[in-house]
């Protein structure tokens, strides 16, 4: 049996009466408890929310140089965390699967690993019958059908299901951007918003082709929605009338003008209503003065995501937007598109004669 069994088959004593689970601790289990009472405590110099005041007192020794990296200098939050992290300086991996020979620097990893090969899923949820390899995945799953969003912003009370989103999340507030385009030095607060960025403004690859005409498509979904052009189809049809469309949300506005069906979203400030959930949140920070967003080159702040995507263009001189007929270049989409229209009605006049106003 190896080291990682043996961890694994630890007994746990130690239950919790509130939701059965066990652990090989007594403080694990005081900290667990912790969960359950939906407390929250924000570490002062990073503004990171924990569930458990151990949470946050072995966070914050991240902030101290009591488990200090020799090599790298990174703090870590146990002793136990650097000896582990060390071994990425060194490339020790003690753990082995047995099955594979993969190796692995924590006895955890192996166990977590070993389940690949087993396909053993022994965490079921008692709701749905979805099974699960973790009981950590198990317990996160559980708040789709508690709906319980434990991790709340202390800045504009939104609550997130994971802590994780939680610390994203926050980047609104601090404009804290970490991730930082090489090539127009655009930042970021996620990483995948990043990769996204890359891979939609600086990539040239359109791997997604329409079979009618050829023509390529950065993703799918843009893709799917030009094929419609095409073969002219509707799939979303009228249950009230023989209108179709092409688009889901295109039905539900016609289903809510039309036929005054669905759930149209109330302001309880001015009572004024919205067809989209959206856009009711968006008046509603308006009314609430808040203004969330905020510039990381100017002191800047604005209501919503897409003013400030507007805004930032001005701190930059790499203009990304280019027209295809005279070839001027743009900081912004909507430049563009406004300036391709007048370029294409002055050629459109200079060979018949005849000018066409764009509306």
């Amino acid at each position: 049996m190896t080291e990682a069994d043996v961890s694994h088959d630890k007994p746990r004593p130690y239950l919790c009466t509130v939701c059965d689970k066990r652990f090989t601790r007594k403080q694990h289990l005081t900290a667990h408890r912790e969960l359950h009472t939906g407390a929250m405590y924000a570490c002062s110099q990073c503004e990171k929310v924990f569930s458990s005041q151990h949470s946050l007192r072995h966070h914050m020794n991240t902030h101290t140089s009591k488990y200090k990296c020799s090599v790298c200098d990174k703090c870590w939050g146990s002793g136990y965390e650097l000896a582990v992290h060390r071994r990425t300086h060194t490339g020790e991996k003690l753990f082995k699967c047995t099955l594979c020979s993969k190796r692995f620097s924590r006895s955890g990893h192996v166990v977590r690993h070993s389940r690949i090969h087993s396909r053993e899923k022994t965490f079921i949820c008692q709701l749905c019958d979805k099974a699960f390899s973790e009981s950590r995945s198990l317990n996160r799953h559980m708040r789709v059908h508690n709906g319980k969003k434990p991790y709340k912003c202390h800045e504009c009370d939104k609550a997130f299901t994971r802590s994780g989103h939680l610390n994203t999340h926050m980047r609104v507030h601090t404009g804290d951007k970490p991730y930082k385009c090489s090539l127009c030095n655009k930042c970021f607060s996620r990483s995948d918003s990043l990769h996204r960025h890359k891979r939609l403004v600086h990539s040239n690859r359109k791997p997604y082709h329409c079979p009618y005409c050829g023509k390529l498509f950065k993703t799918n979904t843009k893709l799917k929605r030009h094929v419609l052009i095409h073969t002219d189809a509707k799939p979303y049809s009228c249950r009230h009338c023989s209108d179709c469309f092409r688009r889901l949300e295109q039905l539900k506005e016609h289903l809510l003008k039309s036929h005054n069906e669905g759930t149209r979203f109330t302001c309880n400030i001015c009572q004024k209503k919205f067809i989209w959930k959206y856009h009711l949140k968006q008046h509603v920070i308006r009314h609430e003065g808040v203004k969330p967003y905020v510039c990381s080159e100017c002191p800047k702040r604005f209501y919503t995501a897409r003013e400030l995507t507007y805004h930032q263009p001005v701190h930059s001189d790499y203009k990304q937007f280019c027209c295809g007929l005279c070839g001027k270049d743009f900081k912004r989409k909507s430049d563009v598109k406004a300036h391709f229209k007048k370029c294409s009605a002055k050629l459109r006049y200079t060979v018949t004669g005849v000018y066409l106003r764009h509306d």
